[in-house]
Formats: structure tokens, C-alpha cells, sequence
């Protein structure tokens, strides 16, 4: 009987010693796997195709003898164990995603070589090579596919009660999320952008510069614009112009339906340019911009594009500061402040000579954009940073097309969709600039769910921080002032475009009870009101409202303003 006991004791224990030496063995072999597969992503970033294929093939290999460690007996064995299973059956997870990124991603993407870099994408430095793009795009599609399917696996790994595992599981979770979004966005590049930039022949663009100094839903008032041209992956934009090259009389307007002509239709969205993007739904804007354009010149553009200062200081930090023909110098740290504050200071009431400054500061950073770049993947870093906030979208008239971007970030779209959402839009009804003074802070919460329906709070704080001093009408007085409010006072219009089915029960304004203007966008209810920001002082909204219960992710998009919202979600996310 003791004898029978020692033996066990001695199974026992050689085997857990074969256990910790395989365990051992497998996180080294998922180490390796790891460091090639980023060897592998900065290789074909940088263009070297050898060297991508090399670590690509090491990432695989080291990546299948973890994997087969981890389906072997003694491992699921292990895994069995109540109570000190669930590390293994992680690792063993985590060991089949690594296995599905180096042979379903990582050595297909190999194959789509220029594709994946910037430097070789682009011909001379100045123009993008569409065949390169369009023959990887079979290959993009299905590794995008497998990446992403991937980064979803990874995510729903279990974490678990030690430290050694989940930190790999993170850096896994982060690593596949990353490269599916590369993929995804080089995929979707793979697909519309040949003929968006002039494969198949010629195309036109609408392009328009927003003053988010002066808010407007997809950012701020369209201040000024120019015709990008695109042929064969060249582009080149005219000479840019203000918004007084835009007439307002004798425009006939477009219709987009019923819901948008009764939430906006009092301000003449699709006649006046001024109030064109009073909606945050860009495609509207953009079929505006587009109909007006077209009676004003005769052009019927391909589609159109819509960016902001602070998209051109991202550019500016890429590309290098530029120098006016005076010799100023305008910088990634200074545009912002001369194009939305200085520049009102420095002309006073000569909006004529302002404009032409600002005319003046786009066009030479849109020609340097536009002329040889030097660094392709840094300006593509910087212009993705952009879209992801906003401040570069992009519409096109050709549906195919429009169907891809309105899934992207590019779209900025609002979406007809039934997810929690909180879109939370800022008007400015002044027509003075004071949002570049606007700091906003935006909070949707939730409570649990139970039933079909849970109750949810909005609160929005807006707070007007124009300092003391004097300042021209322009920027701090009002085109109409039926409050009769001083000087420095931003008149706002706020809108709350809201999660689909959603019902509002109570809204106040400073705690004191108020009424909402009710309209719906896309699906979505919209609740609006107007009042006062006085100089220096905050206003806080709250919007209570009774949602559907969902089991979706809740989405709140941040209207492109100067400032960086501070917004914080506590939504969770009920189970189907």
C-alpha cells in the first residue's frame, strides 16, 4: 500500500514537473511567435517584402508549436481540473488565436506587399499606386476578414487568476485589435479608392474648410472651399476661395425627406450655406454642399470632402511648418489660434482681408499636402487621427462607394442603427465665434438592465471660457439677440439626437425644469433647446430618458469643436 502511494506520489509529480517544463516552453514559443509577428507588421510597413516573409514564417513556426503543446494530452488534462483548469484552457486559446494570426493573416498579407506601405504606395513621392491597390485587394479582403474575426476571438478570451497569462492575453487582445483595424482600413482603401482617385477616369471633389469657432453639427461654418481634382492618383486642388464666393440668392433646394425639412428646414439648410450643416450627419451636408456648388459654378463634383484647422495642425506636425509670403511662419502649434482666434483680433472688422489670410494659410498647407511627401505613413498617421475625430469626412456621390464610406470613420455619419446612443450636437445661433471658448463635458449613464426598457441619464455641461477684455462684434457679439443677453454671451442651440425608441421624461437646464423641441434624424429622436452661456460660466443639461434595453455597445460621437470633450459612459450592455 505504501508502495502503491509512492508510485502515485512520483506519477504525480513527474508528471506536474512535464506540465511546468511544457508551460514553460510554450510561453517562450508564444514570445517568440509575438516578436516576429511584430517584426513582421513593421516590415511590411516599411516595404520590405523579404524580410516580412521571413518573420512571417518564424512567427507561424513558433506560433504552431505552442499550439501543438497545448492540444496535447497532458494539457487538456490539466485544463479538466476544477479549480486550477482555467489558466490552461486560456493559454490554450490564446495559442490558437496566435496560430490563426501567423497563418491566416501575417503570411496571406505578405502577398499584398506595396499595399501595405506607404513609401512604396506612392510613385515619386507625390502619386499613389492604384494598380498596386487594386491587385491586393482580393488578398486584403480575406485577411482583413480573418483579422478581424481573430481580434474578436481574442477578445472574449477569459482572463484569469494569474498574472503571467492575462498580461500576454492583454497584449494579445491589443495586437489583434490593431492589426485588424490596419487591415481593415488598407482593405477598404483596396476597394473605392482607385476609382475615387481617378483610375477609371478623371474625378472632382467638393472640398470645404469648417470654422469650429462658430459651431455647426458637423463641426463649424463652412468658411471656405476649392475643387480637388484626382487623375490616375494624382490629385491637385485649385486656388481656394471664402465663403463669399458662395451666393445666397435665387438657390433652389434639394429634398432629404420629411424628418430633416421639419428639424431644420426653418434655417433654409439646402439654400443658405450658412446653416447647411446644422446637422451632424455629414452626408446631408455634403448633398448640399454638392447642389450648390453645382448651381454656383456648373459642376456637378464626385463628392466631397470637409476638414478643419485642427486636422490641418495634425498635417502641419507631419509635413513641416509653412511660411506666408510675409515671412510668418505657421505652425502644428500655432494654426489653430491664428485661424480661429488671432486672426479675428488682427483684421478687426476687415473680413475681407481675414478671409483672404485664411485662404492664404490653407492653400499653401493643402500644397504642401498635395506636392511630394516625404513621410507617406506619418500623413497617413495624422489624417486617420483626423478622421477618427471627425475632422476629415468624406462623401461620395457614387452609392457603391458611399455604402463602403459610410461605414468608416470617414463617413460620419449617424447611424440607422438601434445601439445605445447619445450624439450630442452643438449650434452656435450668435453667428458670432465664441465656441473657439467652448469646453464641453458629456456624460451618458444607465442603469441595469431589467425588462425591455432601463432609464438613462444625459448630462451635458457647457461652459464659456472667453476671458475679460474687449472684442470686435464679430467674435463676441450677436447677428440676432432676441434674449437681449450681453456682450460675450455664446447663444447655443444644443441638441441631444438620441438612442432609437428612446422617450424623454424630463430635461432641465441649471436644475430648472425646461422645454425640449422634438424631432427625429434618421430614426433617432432628437430633443433641442436654446438658451444663454454667459461669459465665464458653465450651464449644466440633463436629458432623462427611458431607452430599450440592449445588448449593443453604446456609441457617443464627438462633434468636431476645437476643444477635446471630456465625455464619460457608464452604459452597460444588457444580455440578449
Amino acid at each position: 500500500m505504501v508502495i502503491g502511494t509512492a508510485s502515485a506520489a512520483a506519477v504525480a509529480v513527474a508528471w506536474g514537473g512535464y506540465v511546468a517544463y511544457e508551460a514553460n516552453q510554450i510561453k517562450l514559443n508564444l514570445e517568440q511567435a509575438a516578436g516576429f509577428a511584430t517584426q513582421t507588421k513593421d516590415a511590411l510597413l516599411a516595404g520590405n517584402s523579404e524580410e516580412a516573409a521571413r518573420s512571417a514564417d518564424d512567427a507561424d513556426r513558433y506560433a504552431a508549436r505552442a499550439k501543438d503543446a497545448t492540444d496535447s494530452v497532458s494539457w487538456r488534462v490539466a485544463s479538466a481540473i476544477p479549480g486550477i483548469g482555467g489558466p490552461f484552457d486560456t493559454t490554450r486559446q490564446i495559442s490558437d488565436v496566435v496560430q490563426g494570426l501567423t497563418s491566416d493573416v501575417l503570411r496571406p498579407a505578405v502577398q499584398a506587399g506595396a499595399a501595405l506601405s506607404p513609401d512604396q504606395l506612392l510613385l515619386d513621392g507625390a502619386r499613389i499606386n492604384l494598380a498596386a491597390l487594386r491587385d491586393a485587394a482580393p488578398v486584403l479582403t480575406e485577411t482583413a476578414a480573418a483579422a478581424d474575426d481573430l481580434a474578436t476571438r481574442a477578445s472574449g478570451i477569459d482572463s484569469t487568476f494569474v498574472s503571467q497569462i492575462d498580461v500576454p492575453r492583454e497584449e494579445l487582445v491589443n495586437q489583434t485589435a490593431e492589426l485588424s483595424s490596419l487591415l481593415g482600413n488598407v482593405s477598404t482603401a483596396a476597394d473605392i479608392a482607385p476609382a475615387m482617385l481617378g483610375a477609371d477616369g478623371p474625378r472632382n471633389y467638393f472640398i470645404g474648410f469648417q470654422t469650429n469657432a462658430e459651431a455647426r453639427g458637423t463641426g463649424g461654418l463652412l468658411g471656405g472651399f476649392g475643387e480637388l481634382h484626382a487623375v490616375d492618383g494624382g490629385v491637385r486642388v485649385d486656388e481656394l476661395a471664402s465663403n463669399r464666393e458662395l451666393s445666397l440668392a435665387g438657390k433652389q433646394g434639394i429634398d432629404l425627406g420629411p424628418d430633416f425639412e421639419r428639424q431644420y428646414g426653418q434655417s433654409r439648410p439646402t439654400t443658405d450655406f450658412r446653416n447647411s450643416n446644422a446637422s451632424s450627419h455629414f452626408p446631408y451636408a455634403a448633398q448640399i454642399w454638392r447642389s450648390l456648388w453645382a448651381q454656383e459654378s456648373g459642376m456637378q463634383v464626385d463628392g466631397v470632402i470637409a476638414t478643419d484647422p485642427v486636422a490641418l495642425s495634425y498635417v502641419l506636425d507631419v509635413v513641416g511648418p509653412v511660411v506666408l509670403p510675409d515671412g510668418e511662419k505657421v505652425t502644428a502649434d500655432n494654426v489653430v489660434e491664428l485661424t480661429e482666434s488671432t486672426a479675428y483680433t488682427r483684421f478687426g472688422t476687415d473680413n475681407n482681408a481675414r478671409k483672404q489670410y485664411l485662404q492664404l494659410i490653407a492653400g499653401k498647407v493643402v500644397e504642401r499636402m498635395t506636392g511630394k511627401i516625404s513621410h507617406p505613413q506619418a500623413l497617413l498617421e495624422a489624417l486617420g487621427k483626423a478622421a477618427s475625430e471627425g475632422r476629415l469626412a468624406v462623401w461620395s456621390s457614387h452609392p457603391d462607394e458611399q455604402s463602403v464610406l459610410a461605414d468608416t470613420a470617414l463617413g460620419h455619419v449617424v447611424p440607422e442603427d438601434d445601439a445605445p446612443y447619445a450624439g450630442v450636437v452643438v449650434n452656435n445661433l450668435g453667428g458670432n465665434k465664441l465656441d473657439y471658448y467652448l469646453h464641453r463635458e458629456i456624460e451618458y449613464t444607465a442603469d441595469s438592465c431589467s425588462g425591455d426598457t432601463r432609464a438613462t441619464t444625459v448630462k451635458v455641461r457647457l461652459t464659456n471660457t472667453l476671458p475679460p477684455g474687449d472684442y470686435t462684434k464679430y467674435v463676441a457679439g450677436m447677428f440676432d439677440n432676441p434674449m437681449g443677453a450681453p456682450a460675450g454671451t455664446n447663444l447655443t442651440n444644443l441638441s441631444l439626437v438620441a438612442t432609437q425608441g428612446a422617450k424623454l421624461g424630463k430635461v432641465t437646464v441649471d436644475g430648472k425644469p425646461a422645454f425640449a423641441f422634438t424631432g427625429a434624424e434618421l430614426g433617432h429622436p432628437v430633443y433641442d433647446l436654446q438658451f444663454p452661456i454667459p461669459q465665464g460660466k458653465t450651464v449644466e443639461v440633463v436629458y432623462e430618458l427611458t431607452e430599450p434595453a440592449s445588448s449593443k455597445a453604446p456609441v457617443v460621437p464627438v462633434q468636431p469643436l476645437v476643444d477635446s470633450a471630456v465625455v464619460t459612459t457608464d452604459v452597460a450592455v444588457c444580455a440578449e
